[in-house]
């Protein structure tokens, strides 16, 4: 595992690490690159020395994500985005556009809510479940908190979001990174994640609900069905802020099957911010 910096925020240690960048436009924001649920920095290790071709780059492990994987009292998507605003007052950071993958995204838009527009100007989700849970999913996330079946229902996620594509990477990062994570973890993940369908609906939902609206973009390749880019598209012609791109990826991890079209797309995302 990489070298990471720690520091005690909100009572707890989070791992970080800063790249600086090799040659940043005047004004180009940072990037705050945030893990979903049982991952950690390594998801981004790809995809990192290109995007810190022009931005400055903070990643965050996600407390008991880190090098310290236990945690004391329970914690949802609040305190994810208590810790990430600590941590970017810490460093100092003013503009930033934060970088989530999957789940992540619920305490991405959270913490773009607090901070509001003049601090996070837009806001990158990649690969997150953009329509209402389907009784599947739902499925899934409640066998993985049951401490019979967990190992069942994380493997049947696992198996979807590897589907059929022949990708080390990937295959790696399921089994000895999110694989690493215990019951308690897997089940708090899956738990939260539900909660936050229950009281959204969805997470086009929740970014409808941001208290200032400012560019919003979505990087995905899982589901890679038509109807599921149409739903992005037809919310989108409501919602001119919100801008759906299918990466075309094989699997739910594009930061490591297709990192240079991720990067591409941050970084035009970022050139076309006010």
């Amino acid at each position: 595992m990489t070298a990471m910096n720690s520091t005690r925020l909100n009572g707890h240690t989070l791992d970080f690490d800063v790249t600086e960048a090799a040659d940043a436009r005047p004004g180009a924001p940072d990037l705050l690159l945030l893990s979903g649920w049982c991952q950690d920095h390594r998801l981004f290790d790809p995809v990192l020395p290109l995007l810190a071709a022009g931005h400055r780059v903070i990643r965050m492990d996600w407390r008991g994500h880190g090098r310290e994987r236990t945690v004391d009292g329970d914690f949802g998507v609040r305190e994810m985005a208590d810790d990430a605003v600590a941590l970017l007052d810490e460093l100092g950071v003013g503009r930033v556009v934060p970088v989530s993958t999957s789940h992540g995204g619920w305490a991405n838009v959270e913490t773009a809510d607090r901070l509001g527009t003049a601090r996070v100007p837009g806001l990158v989700v990649i690969d997150w479940l953009m329509l209402p849970a389907t009784p599947g999913f739902l499925a899934d996330l409640r066998t993985s908190q049951d401490t019979a079946t967990w190992r069942a229902g994380r493997q049947s996620l696992f198996d979807i979001w590897l589907g059929d594509a022949d990708c080390p990477a990937v295959a790696h990062h399921l089994e000895a990174e999110m694989g690493s994570f215990d019951h308690e973890m897997w089940a708090r993940s899956c738990r939260v994640i539900e909660d936050a369908y229950t009281t959204w609906g969805s997470p086009l939902e929740r970014m409808a609900a941001l208290r200032e609206r400012r560019p919003v973009t979505h990087l995905f390749s899982q589901p890679g069905e038509e109807p599921y880019l149409d739903a992005q598209r037809e919310f989108a012609a409501r919602q001119p802020w919100f801008t759906p791109h299918r990466l075309g990826g094989p699997t739910h991890f594009p930061t490591l099957d297709s990192p240079a079209a991720v990067a591409e797309r941050i970084a035009a995302f970022c050139g076309e911010l006010p």
